[in-house]
């Protein structure tokens, strides 16, 4: 069963965060959901979440992937935290997977791994994005690093999540009961 680290700060877009958790679980993954500084969490529209743990008690060994939601200012929170940025870069370094979407994957610019890869966000960041190629897609999956666009693609980008963790066939048996456009 592949481990997930989901890891959301103040100001976090609770469509992305919840749906990637949600669809992530359903699969059979197991996912933990860190805090920023804290447990319990608010995201961008006032929604408050009760993370697993805090970032600061995450052990990044044995994770599979890590996968960042958007928002604003959640993306600056953790694009500015250096144990978020430690993360990515020795995930990477292990040839763990990557994942950020909406304004997320600035985060993965930071830390230095989209090189020559393409990525994704919100067209609101896209000249963020200095080292990768911007496509503007609503999904992307370049080698390990996996991106997406923002809320609206949320669905679409926890599904390619699982697909790359699990394959299709997975995909089609959960949508079977969430039925999402796909």
């Amino acid at each position: 069963m592949p481990n997930i680290l989901v890891p959301i700060a103040e100001g976090f877009e609770e469509i992305e965060a919840i749906t990637i958790i949600d669809i992530l679980r359903r699969a059979g993954a197991e996912v933990v959901v860190a805090g920023l500084g804290k447990k319990l969490v608010e995201g961008s529209h006032g929604i408050t979440v009760q993370a697993d743990q805090t970032i600061e008690q995450v052990n990044p060994d044995g994770f599979d992937m890590i996968v960042l939601p958007g928002g604003m200012p959640g993306m600056v929170n953790l694009k500015q935290s250096e144990k978020i940025i430690d993360l990515l870069r020795r995930l990477s370094e292990s040839k763990k997977y990557t994942a950020a979407v909406c304004a997320s994957p600035v985060v993965l610019e930071e830390a230095g791994i989209i090189s020559s890869k393409k990525v994704t966000c919100h067209p609101n960041n896209a000249a963020s994005i200095k080292s990768g190629e911007y496509t503007g897609s609503r999904v992307e999956v370049d080698g390990r690093v996996i991106t997406g666009q923002a809320a609206g693609s949320a669905m679409e980008f926890a599904f390619k999540l699982v697909e790359v963790l699990f394959g299709k066939e997975k995909v089609e048996e959960i949508n079977q009961g969430v039925l999402a456009l796909l």
